[in-house]
């Protein structure tokens, strides 16, 4: 069994959890942060760095989910093999008995095949040992525990790491009001970024519903850290949980806010309500004042001045019929032609059928997920006059 290093004083091996599609961008802001050694993995990156970068990656990264430190690895046949090499680890160094915890199980082409009895039999091993050493146990927290424990099995390779981030780190913490079908933060933030938007120009939400994509490019364009919204990270509760540094860290990250843009960040929809609730989600992340709200249609929608860039995420279908949605798309496109005439248009949709409606032709196809949907983020270059 192999266990990783706690020396505070030396790099050691971290692993940034993402969303399919996102672990380029996600490798690039950990390489700007001055992690080391980056390897792109499936849904996570791999990177080396100290206690400082793993605070930095938690407050900084728009496109992770997690930040996970490694501390086991081994081998498990079975339930008694997994029991015997989780009962192997000093588990005193990562818990005390007066914390709570939780297991977070994921089995991959494994002869396990249940995830709740993995995280089960981890647990059972982890209070088993503290009974034995103290006679007393920490308490099972699975809401909001002080200390979260990643497992993850691929075939017989059981891999145990300590999540430093606590709740997942889309919940930023502005969104207080959502829609029917609300885009995680951290897939909003990695479109704006796939988009190559220059922060410096327009940036128009045509159906912006909570408003999450426009207040992910506001945030970007502000160079306001994404987990400044954050009262809590599960580092807090670490033994070695360094205050002093990561007050100074945050320190420097206000400090590096932009007070002041110098162009337009728009948002609209048709429905009165989400044009709402996006400006009160934009009050609670700070920029409120770095957007304008506007109640229509995309298609009454007078954009900035070009040059720009427009995103929007229509409904893909699920609550509206087959000629309906077939019917918003057409419209969507004609709307494009009419209307943002100079812009990089792009549509994040579950629905490449009804995509299929626009009527222009992509200059760009990225496979993403909406959870379990698979979804297109498809470009179209709206060119004032021909393209030559």
């Amino acid at each position: 069994m192999s266990t990783e290093t706690i020396n505070r004083n030396l790099p050691f091996r971290m692993i940034a959890k993402t969303l399919f599609g996102l672990e380029e961008i996600l490798s690039k802001e950990l390489a700007d942060l001055g992690a080391g050694k980056l390897k792109i993995m499936n849904r996570s990156v791999e990177f080396y760095g100290d206690k400082q970068l793993l605070y930095k990656a938690n407050l900084w990264c728009r496109t992770a989910t997690r930040i996970l430190k490694p501390m086991a690895s081994f081998k498990a046949a079975n339930e008694n093999e997994l029991y015997h090499k989780v009962s192997n680890i000093e588990w005193g160094k990562y818990l005390d008995i007066e914390q709570t915890f939780a297991i977070d199980a994921v089995i991959t082409k494994s002869q396990f095949t249940n995830s709740l009895y993995v995280a089960q039999k981890t647990k059972d091993a982890i209070v088993d040992q503290f009974r034995r050493t103290s006679g007393r146990r920490p308490s099972v927290e699975l809401n909001n525990p002080d200390i979260r424990i990643n497992v993850y099995i691929f075939k017989n390779e059981c891999r145990l790491a300590i999540d430093s981030s606590g709740e997942a780190l889309f919940k930023r913490g502005y969104r207080r009001k959502t829609g029917k079908a609300p885009l995680n933060e951290v897939l909003a933030a990695g479109i704006v970024m796939l988009s190559e938007w220059d922060k410096k120009s327009s940036f128009v939400d045509a159906m912006c519903g909570s408003g999450t994509i426009v207040i992910e490019a506001a945030l970007l364009a502000r160079n306001i850290a994404p987990g400044l919204t954050r009262k809590q990270f599960g580092f807090m509760n670490w033994p070695d949980y360094d205050q002093q540094m990561f007050d100074s860290i945050c320190k420097k990250a206000r400090g590096v806010v932009i007070p002041e843009l110098n162009f337009e960040i728009f948002a609209a929809d048709l429905r009165e309500a989400a044009v709402y609730d996006s400006q009160d989600n934009a009050k609670e992340a700070g920029v409120v004042e770095n957007i304008s709200f506007k109640h229509c249609a995309i298609k009454d929608l007078i954009p900035p001045e070009f040059p720009g860039v427009l995103i929007i995420n229509p409904p893909y279908g699920e609550r509206i019929s087959i000629n309906e949605i077939e019917e918003l798309y057409h419209s969507i496109g004609d709307a494009f032609k009419s209307n943002f005439t100079g812009y990089d248009a792009f549509i994040f949709t579950g629905n490449l059928d009804a995509a299929k409606k626009i009527g222009l032709r992509t200059s760009r196809r990225i496979q993403l997920y909406n959870g379990s949907i698979e979804c297109r983020l498809l470009k179209f270059e709206m060119y004032s006059g021909s393209r030559k």
